[in-house]
Parts: structure tokens; sequence; C-alpha cells
């Protein structure tokens, strides 16, 4: 899994708004983290006291298998601004080089084998045996777009998953700008 050009938008402005509900002017609200911020932040998901959070806006570009987009798209404001497409490039991808380490290389040797057939008898049959037989360790990069409740809740769900992408995620979530302060309770 890779995760890169990591962008966060919106931090100050989002912990300024979220001392808004106690606020007459607004004007004179500031961007500090205060025992309230990490109290919103940390609030119960769905109790909409860490609503504050879907202001900061983190965009990425995930590199990741197959196993793990299915599992990712749960997540409905894990919004996917644009995709490698296994439709549109599955016979020109290199095999051994997008497949992550629990491929045995047998089945990339597979895969490849089935590539090369569709290459010399380029069939839709041939195509669709090809589609069918990407093995879920098959890595594709995305660019998405989320915010720090989403992710908040990504955290407490996945941090200890089986699947170690999960867990390497949720490592790198920790080390956005104020997230563990903010979100965990960490500094």
């Amino acid at each position: 899994m890779k995760i890169d050009k990591v962008k966060v938008y919106g931090l100050d402005e989002a912990i300024r708004a979220s001392k808004y509900p106690k606020s007459v002017d607004t004007d004179k609200v500031s961007s500090d983290i205060t025992d309230t911020v990490k109290a919103l932040g940390r609030a119960h998901s769905g109790s909409g006291h860490d609503n504050f959070l879907n202001g900061i806006i983190v965009q990425f570009d995930l590199t990741c298998s197959i196993k793990m987009w299915t599992e990712a798209e749960r997540y409905h404001f894990l919004d996917f601004v644009s995709s490698q497409s296994t439709m549109h490039c599955i016979t020109r991808f290199d095999a051994l080089k997008q497949c992550n380490r629990y491929v045995k290389a047998e089945t990339i040797a597979m895969l490849n084998g089935l590539i090369e057939c569709y290459k010399k008898e380029p069939t839709d049959e041939n195509y669709l045996t090809v589609l069918y037989n990407v093995p879920t360790g098959f890595e594709l990069t995305a660019r998405m777009t989320t915010n720090y409740r989403q992710l908040k809740t990504i955290y407490h769900q996945r941090k200890d998953h089986r699947l170690p992408e999960w867990r390497e995620f949720c490592k790198w979530i920790e080390g956005l700008p104020h997230f563990k302060e903010i979100c965990l309770g960490g500094n």
C-alpha cells in the first residue's frame, strides 16, 4: 500500500467553526485547539458534536489491493476522484509490478499467460477470462477525497483489522495534522 500527494484543507477554518455554537461574535474566535475542540473531535460518531470535522478535507493518492478497495467502498464519504481502471488497462499493466507480495508467482504467471492469449486472439471471451482472473492482491491507484470525520470512523473500525493495509492506513491517519490531538486524545 502507498499513500502520497496528500493535501489537507480547512483545518484552521473548521476548528474556528467548531466554536460558533457558543460564540456571540464569530469574528473573535480563534483556530487554537482547546479542550472543547478536542472534546468535540472525540465525540461519539453520529452525535453531531463532531460535525466540524467534515470541514477538514483530506485529498490523497492511495494505491492498494483490490481487496482493500472492495472494503473501502462501504464508506460513503470516501470519494473516488478518479482511479486506474482494469477495464481499460488490464492487458497493458505489468502484473508483476501491480501485484502485492501476497500474490503467488504462479498466479501472476497465469494472469500473464491469459493476457498473452488475449493479445493473440482479442475476443470478448478471452478479455473476460483475463478480467475475472485478476487477483485481489492486484494494486490500483485512486485519488481520494474525504474528511477527518470519516477518517475517524475508518480509524476506529479498521485500526485492528486483519488486513495489514488497513492497519497501515490507520497509522497514516494518525500522522495527519492534529488528527491524534483532535480526534483520538493524544498529542
